[in-house]
């Protein structure tokens, strides 16, 4: 790997456009380099992966609101698939649609060190592209594997919570990237999609915060459109605010750590394997990653806890970023609200701890519903957990090592005689290095868990024969990508809602 180090420059410096983290982003993505069979498995493991969970999530209403405005741009040929429907669309706005299927569970997969990130959400824009231009199985293989990498090279890089900016600033340059593989594009070209796309997807975390909206469903949706239309309005000749990262005026100066910034970002070398996704980890819980372990440890502590009513207190020893995050010390009251949305639902760690402690389990769906968040047992419960910030847990968080690092925490239970029962886990046991890794078969159970009534068995196989076959696919097989579904139960669906402009 190289190390860049990224700072701000003055507009007098003219830096040379070869420097500039935009255009050795874009080289990596431009590289010719011959994939790595490691790293195209585990994209088709994230092809069904999404698929999995964006079938589940098609009659919740952020989807379908997504749907519903992606459908009102059709295209009569070539466009591109939308999840529950059998039209084909406009692919940015298949982009749209798609995206925000994929993200509404707070599902699929995951990759933390500096900051956060969901690269999954790469593929969305890059699937419907590749549809609408005619490319392969192999084309879409290939710009996954580069914006996994480049992805991953930034949320290590670069910090963007602690100056609360949204992770999506990352994924919309990965996306540009990914877009610039798949379609064999000029440096020049990337170089300025990426410039563009950081530059329209830089938004607050408040989307993250307090009362938690659909937003955290579409805003990512939104960078994988955002960078659709940059990679066009490159592709036609049309520059971009530059230096967007190092620029006086900039990402550095202005967003994150000011004029002094200085970061680091590792990219491969030419020639080296782009191996990045191999970091990365999905979920078999759907809730915030760091709630992961969190989930598997009340599972654990579950029978050594005893009834529930003798419980006086409960303490979450962990990382900064879940105690800030997810936890207590992020001081919003809506953590422990029994009437709060399922999205403020999935960021309450106490909440999480408290579900999983008393049911032994977790779904997507039972273990957030409204009834299930008011029982009065799990409220009571619920107000007697609060995470606190331990420094070794914090270190394990972010240490470079991937054998140490990790995302769990310490529970310490108190009774009401006093006694106190303590256990801890590290990683989530579907990690790769966790108890029980995510393998193909895990990916497979996971679609046909959530395909269950909504996608026929003999459609579930016709799908998960195409994403075995992803490498092979021509242009044409792309559509089976896209599980078979009861259109008709969906279209219902969406015409019970309120329509909108479009």
């Amino acid at each position: 790997m190289i190390e860049h180090h990224v700072r701000v420059h003055p507009s007098a410096d003219r830096l040379p456009r070869e420097d500039q983290l935009a255009w050795k982003l874009a080289s990596v993505a431009t590289g010719t380099e011959e994939l790595d069979a490691d790293s195209t498995a585990m994209a088709v493991n994230r092809v069904i992966d999404n698929a999995s969970v964006a079938v589940a999530s098609l009659l919740r209403r952020p989807v379908a609101v997504a749907r519903a405005q992606a459908t009102a741009h059709r295209m009569a040929a070539p466009g591109a698939s939308v999840f529950g429907s059998r039209s084909r669309v406009s692919p940015e706005w298949a982009a749209w649609a798609n995206g925000t299927a994929v993200r509404e569970l707070d599902f699929h997969d995951t990759y933390l060190a500096a900051d956060y990130s969901h690269p999954g959400d790469n593929i969305p824009p890059l699937l419907a592209v590749a549809q609408h231009t005619g490319r392969t199985g192999a084309d879409l293989l290939r710009g996954i594997v580069a914006a996994y990498e480049i992805h991953v090279a930034l949320v290590k890089g670069i910090c963007l919570h602690e100056h609360r900016v949204d992770h999506v600033a990352h994924l919309s340059a990965a996306t540009a990237g990914g877009l610039g593989a798949l379609l064999r594009l000029p440096t020049e070209t990337v170089y300025q999609a990426v410039q563009q796309a950081v530059h329209t997807t830089t938004a607050t975390r408040q989307s993250r915060k307090g009362e938690i909206s659909s937003w955290k469903a579409y805003a990512p949706a939104f960078a994988g459109k955002a960078a659709i239309e940059a990679v066009d309005r490159a592709m036609r000749g049309e520059t971009s605010p530059s230096p967007v990262y190092e620029g006086e005026d900039g990402f550095l100066a202005w967003m994150l750590d000011g004029p002094e910034s200085d970061y680091t970002v590792l990219l491969p070398e030419p020639g080296e394997p782009r191996r990045a996704i191999l970091d990365t980890y999905t979920k078999e819980h759907s809730a915030e990653y760091q709630a992961q372990a969190i989930i598997d440890l009340a599972r654990r502590l579950r029978e050594k806890a005893g009834p529930l009513e003798r419980v006086r207190s409960i303490v979450l020893h962990t990382s900064h970023h879940t105690h800030h995050v997810i936890g207590s010390g992020a001081n919003d009251p809506q953590k422990y609200d029994p009437t709060a949305s399922r999205e403020t639902l999935d960021h309450s760690v106490p909440y999480i701890f408290a579900v999983a402690l008393e049911d032994g389990t977790w779904h997507h769906e039972r273990s957030y519903a409204p009834e299930r968040a008011r029982r009065p047992g799990t409220v009571e419960l619920w107000q007697k957990i609060t995470t606190v910030e331990d420094p070794a847990w914090t270190r394990r968080y972010h240490d470079p090592d991937p054998e140490r690092r990790a995302f769990g925490g310490r529970a310490v239970i108190t009774l009401t005689d006093g006694t106190v029962i303590e256990d801890e886990l590290a990683l989530a046991d579907a990690h790769p290095a966790g108890a029980r890794p995510f393998d193909r078969p895990a990916y497979t159970g996971k679609f046909r868990t959530l395909a269950e009534g909504v996608v026929t068995r003999s459609a579930q196989d016709a799908f998960l024969d195409s994403a075995a076959r992803l490498a092979e696919l021509s242009a044409a097989d792309l559509g089976g990508l896209f599980p078979a579904v009861d259109t008709e139960a969906v279209a219902a669906f969406d015409a019970s809602l309120p329509k909108g402009l479009f």
